[in-house]
């Protein structure tokens, strides 16, 4: 089993502050992005991720963010499966980031 890469709230918000180019996507199901998520984060709900792969480069930051880190864990292994080498699991989901006191955006459609 590979070990999937994961990254703490306070090191994503620096890399945006730096504005190094990352995507993050958020895999929680539409009913759960509306309390909120991460400004500019993408909303893609993890069973879809398979149907729409073709969409990420490569060679792109990606982190996977869900309520708590479980399913966005998952989604790691699962695009580090498709040779996906540059993919980083939030620490903690939006429960770490709401308790972080950081800022919460309106969910995007993607």
């Amino acid at each position: 089993m590979s070990l999937i890469k994961e990254i703490e709230v306070s090191e994503l918000v620096q890399l945006k502050e730096k504005g190094e180019s990352i995507r993050v996507i958020d895999i929680r199901q539409p009913a759960e992005l509306s309390g909120g998520m991460i400004p500019g984060a993408e909303g893609l709900p993890m069973h879809i991720i398979p149907l729409r792969i073709n969409e990420f480069k490569r060679d792109e930051k990606l982190v996977m963010v869900c309520r708590s880190g479980a399913r966005s864990a998952q989604a790691c292994m699962f695009m580090q499966q498709q040779g996906y080498d540059n993919v980083y699991n939030l620490r903690g989901g939006m429960i770490a980031w709401s308790g972080s006191g950081l800022e919460m955006g309106l969910p995007q459609a993607v």
